[in-house]
């Protein structure tokens, strides 16, 4: 923002907004809203309203839908008015720009044209469900939407299931129990999971359990709303010694001590620390 203006400066702007309750949006984004030169939306419908909401006047700047269908079409008319020095701003139909959403093109765009891209941060769906899910938040990937078909959909979850992390999804309401029931057979249905259903919401909903226990309790029920699922790491006994020995020793070979290599691999495994460093400490000496 320009301090004596108040304006945006000249480039792209990519604007969180909320992803359910109307106030879960940052001054900085109101004020970017405010005062943009030209605003674009994968929803204007979504943006109008919030714009009414928040007293903002669009007035005579243009308001111009940017999505998956135009892109293609679109993205020339916002690079011209960034030519021509104006402030951007575009927002998501909810959450975070560039999360699952067609913001990417038109950033790299702009970045390679050579026009300043930054952002108004705020909320987004995958860390609100980190935040309420109850599994660990130390490392988590985000694999946005799973294939719809079945196989694709299992042969993109097995290659997933060593991830020392939690995983995070999107999913439709409608493929929520075959998204569970194939993660259950693909990644084992004894690990934790979480489906995390209208985040922010009148509705919202939290629901846990092992990936056997969810799957079986949405096989027959297509909830409504947005969905984030969540899926816990592998257990340490999930984790074979072997695959451990096999890491301590890519550790050790890159130089890292002992105790750093047992702190690295018993945070990836899950393995207890005690037992990690015992087995480090004699490849250690095996290698003296």
């Amino acid at each position: 923002m320009n301090p004596q203006t108040g304006k945006p400066a000249p480039g792209l702007t990519l604007v969180s907004v909320p992803i359910g309750t109307a106030r879960d949006i940052t001054l900085r984004a109101l004020d970017v809203l405010r005062e943009a030169d030209v605003l674009a939306a994968e929803d204007t419908r979504s943006l109008r309203k919030l714009l009414d909401i928040h007293g903002i006047a669009l007035g005579d700047r243009p308001l111009v839908a940017y999505h998956d269908h135009n892109g293609d079409r679109v993205r020339p008319r916002l690079l011209a008015a960034l030519e021509q020095g104006l402030s951007v701003a575009y927002a998501s139909e909810a959450g975070t720009p560039m999360i699952a959403d067609p913001g990417f093109d038109l950033a790299r765009a702009a970045r390679e044209a050579g026009h300043a891209v930054t952002a108004a941060p705020g909320v987004s769906a995958v860390v609100t469900a980190l935040s309420l899910g109850g599994l660990p938040t130390d490392r988590f990937l985000f694999a946005g939407f799973l294939p719809s078909q079945a196989k694709a959909r299992r042969d993109g979850l097995r290659a997933l299931e060593a991830v020392p992390a939690t995983l995070v999804f999107y999913e439709s309401p409608r493929r929520l129990g075959r998204m569970l029931a194939d993660a259950a057979e693909a990644l084992g249905g004894a690990r934790e999971a979480a489906v995390c259903r209208e985040l922010t919401k009148r509705f919202e909903e939290i629901r846990r359990g092992s990936l056997e226990e969810l799957a079986a309790a949405y096989a027959d029920l297509a909830p409504k709303g947005e969905i984030v699922v969540l899926i816990g790491r592998k257990k340490a006994g999930d984790v074979s010694e072997k695959f451990v020995i096999g890491r301590i020793e890519e550790e050790l070979s890159a130089g890292r001590t002992v105790r750093d290599s047992a702190t690295s691999v018993a945070g990836e495994t899950g393995w207890p620390r005690r037992r990690v460093y015992q087995l480090a400490l004699e490849l250690a000496k095996g290698g003296d």
